[in-house]
């Protein structure tokens, strides 16, 4: 039997301290990838001289956990990530040095150190916002009531292994229009319970496209606004719930 190989030299330094960070995509940077953010993070902590924990083995990582990124070309003022750090420092200070760090439009807005629950199990619905620069709110609010008005919104996503259909309605836990009775601009609101596949906005536009004839003429432009446990009260934030 072969011998297992062992890393050389002494184990890594255990994690003291767990930080929470909640980042904003804006503007051009809603375009960038969960992997994309990933690059540019490893290399502000790098900048900021951050005290960070690495995994063992032969090819030590940094300990960053992420969770539930918003997909690409969403913009989002609600994305989470946890980092695991040797040394105790001011969350507040890193936060600061972090976001100094970061590209404009990757900014940092948050920071609390972890608690208990894990994040993912604090993430468990979201609040999306979709602006329409060429639909009017009473044709959106025309959509919203016959979207709702259904029991099932079956649409179809193209995975990795294939197509595969998804009821878009069923997670979606309220949704609301707002804008002028006339004229274009309407705003769309609407809170999302997270799901296993997750129910993505464009699925729920694919809906209503298909259920309710909603045919904008221009793409809409969808922002993430919050994310977290989801109570009768609504959303609550997952870096005070924790």
């Amino acid at each position: 039997m072969a011998r297992q190989r062992v890393p050389s030299g002494p184990p890594a330094a255990p994690a003291v301290q767990r930080v929470r960070l909640r980042y904003a995509k804006r503007g051009r940077l809603r375009f960038s990838s969960t992997r994309d953010f990933q690059r540019a993070l490893e290399r502000a902590l790098r900048r900021a001289a951050v005290p960070m924990a690495f995994s063992n083995g032969f090819h030590p990582h940094p300990r960053i956990s992420y969770a539930n990124a918003a997909p690409t070309g969403t913009a989002s003022e609600a994305e989470y990530v946890e980092i695991a750090l040797v040394e105790r420092v001011d969350v507040e200070a890193l936060r600061l040095a972090l976001d100094e760090a970061l590209p404009v439009g990757l900014d940092l807005v948050q920071a609390a150190e972890a608690g208990s629950v894990s994040l993912p199990d604090l993430l468990q619905a979201s609040l999306w916002q979709i602006e329409f620069s060429d639909v009017g709110a009473d044709e959106l609010t025309r959509a919203r009531a016959e979207f709702l008005g259904r029991d099932v919104a079956e649409v179809t996503r193209l995975f990795k292994s294939g197509e595969k259909t998804l009821d878009a309605r069923s997670p979606v836990v309220s949704m609301s229009v707002a804008g002028p009775a006339e004229g274009s601009c309407a705003i769309l609101r609407m809170v999302v319970r997270h799901t296993t596949p997750a129910v993505r906005p464009d699925d729920i536009l694919t809906a209503l496209r298909t259920y309710a004839s909603l045919e904008p003429g221009s793409a809409p432009l969808v922002t993430r606004l919050a994310q977290g446990p989801l109570t009768d009260a609504g959303l609550i934030d997952p870096l005070v719930s924790r």
